[in-house]
């Protein structure tokens, strides 16, 4: 089967759940008649994708994502992912929705043949951002590339948009906003203040910026991290010909154990939202303080080279211009450094949200923890609703908050992680798409029953199917 052959059996299986027919979502209009979006979703990578084809399903119409990046290059995989294979096992599912023409089995079959996923061990980021792009354009959702959101700001009962786009700014106008931006999405890449204070720019690079690492030929090179991204750096900077790669962990050793993998069921994904605050603080406190282990391909991708040193039990406290890095053990010097640092949530380092940033809720605001589980990075994850929604950190004053939802990493205190990777993201997006539809629903529950009681229309659903005249 070839990939336009699937996409085919795509249409032909979606047509199998058509019932009901028709999009429900009533048209609303701004000032002097402007249209008004029902849904914008910020981000269009695999989470911006699912949600938009989600609501499709829905039957809600007037839905437009929005991304920053030209197309095929939204979200991580063909920019700033340094990995070789996604780092979920091959089988897991998530954009699909349960329609098993769309899952990336089907896929990869139709492009490699049915024995290639047989011998497949794990994703190629490629062929994952490959799938992606076969995926919007079998579904033809709606999205408009090199678009950045500058501002976000309320205008009535509605948001307002402010956009830089190719053609000058625009504004655009919603009712809804889903923040589908990733791990970014509520916050900032971490950068120490003694990188970002005392070295000039161009003598370091976060793991999330775009990097030419042909410029580190035969260049010596430091990373910061013990993380999956640290590895995947410093192995792409090996490979490209770095003279010296030296790399600073915290910790003594690897961790082996994966957290995660504790917490993998149904039952936690799809009802961790609906615990209570102290339950819920109390599984995050533990996760969040909990070391990630690289996975043992970045390792060995890594150590396979002569030229690395991997400085165990060694944090960098301090640097210099040179670039000279300071540790317990005195000064290193080194051309260029690259953090893997990770990022942080602090709403206040989201430029979009600058006009009400203080009107949202965080988990200081809401939740006063225990002595012995304190977090101050975790009471600045915002505390969300159930639906995601933004919740106002004075109750009343900012209403029309809670028709933004942060479907990011900023959710994951509140609800878990199932906004920003593949095995939560089953059970995330029903939550989100039932609570943006229950919204809807609100808005025009008055006059709909005003019309349900005086509904007296003839039964004609063969010609409401069919297009033709009912049987009579």
């Amino acid at each position: 089967m070839t990939e336009a052959a699937l996409s085919r059996q795509v249409e032909a299986e979606l047509d199998l759940f058509t019932y009901p027919v028709q999009d429900w979502v009533r048209p609303v209009h701004g000032p002097d008649g402007a249209p008004v979006h029902n849904v914008v979703v910020i981000g269009g990578g695999q989470a911006g994708l699912t949600v938009a084809f989600g609501l499709r399903q829905e039957r809600i119409s007037g839905v437009v994502v929005l991304d920053e990046n030209p197309e095929g290059r939204e979200g991580p995989w063909v920019t700033y992912a340094r990995m070789i294979t996604l780092r979920t096992l091959k089988f897991l599912a998530g954009p699909d929705l349960g329609v098993s023409s769309l899952t990336f089995r089907r896929w990869y079959a139709a492009r490699h043949g049915a024995d290639a996923w047989d011998s497949l061990v794990r994703i190629d980021k490629a062929d994952w951002m490959r799938y992606l792009v076969w995926f919007r354009q079998t579904l033809n959702l709606p999205v408009r590339n090199n678009v950045h959101v500058v501002s976000i700001e309320p205008s009535g009962l509605l948001w307002a948009l402010h956009l830089a786009t190719p053609t000058g700014p625009e504004v655009v106008l919603t009712r809804e906003v889903v923040l589908a931006t990733g791990l970014e999405g509520a916050g900032a890449r971490r950068v120490p203040d003694f990188v970002r204070y005392g070295l000039p720019r161009d003598a370091w690079a976060h793991t999330a910026d775009c990097m030419d690492f042909a410029m580190l030929r035969g260049r010596r090179v430091a990373v910061i991290g013990g993380g999956s991204s640290a590895y995947d750096n410093a192995a792409t900077a090996l490979e490209h010909g770095a003279a010296r790669v030296d790399m600073f962990i915290r910790r003594a050793t690897i961790p082996m154990a994966n957290p995660f993998r504790a917490l993998e069921s149904s039952g936690f994904w799809r009802n961790f939202a609906d615990l209570d605050d102290a339950t819920r603080w109390r599984f995050m406190h533990r996760l969040l303080s909990l070391p990630m282990p690289p996975p043992q391909d970045s390792v060995d991708r890594v150590m396979r080279h002569a030229n690395v040193l991997v400085h165990y039990a060694t944090p960098v406290l301090d640097a210099a211009p040179g670039v000279r890095l300071r540790t317990p053990s005195g000064w290193l010097e080194t051309d260029f450094l690259i953090l893997g640092t990770g990022f942080g949530a602090d709403l206040r380092g989201r430029p979009e949200l600058a006009a009400f940033v203080d009107q949202i809720a965080t988990w200081s605001d809401r939740y006063a923890a225990p002595a012995d589980r304190t977090n101050a990075a975790m009471s600045r994850y915002p505390y969300v609703g159930p639906g995601f929604e933004l919740l106002e950190k004075n109750p009343g004053a900012m209403p029309g908050l809670r028709r933004i939802r942060m479907f990011n990493h900023g959710a994951m205190v509140s609800a878990g992680p199932v906004a920003t990777g593949l095995n939560g993201m089953p059970f995330g997006l029903p939550r989100l798409i039932k609570h943006i539809s229950c919204d809807f629903l609100r808005d025009q529950a008055g006059a709909l029953l005003e019309e349900f009681e005086t509904y007296d229309e003839p039964d004609a659903w063969e010609a409401v199917r069919t297009g033709g005249d009912a049987a009579p």
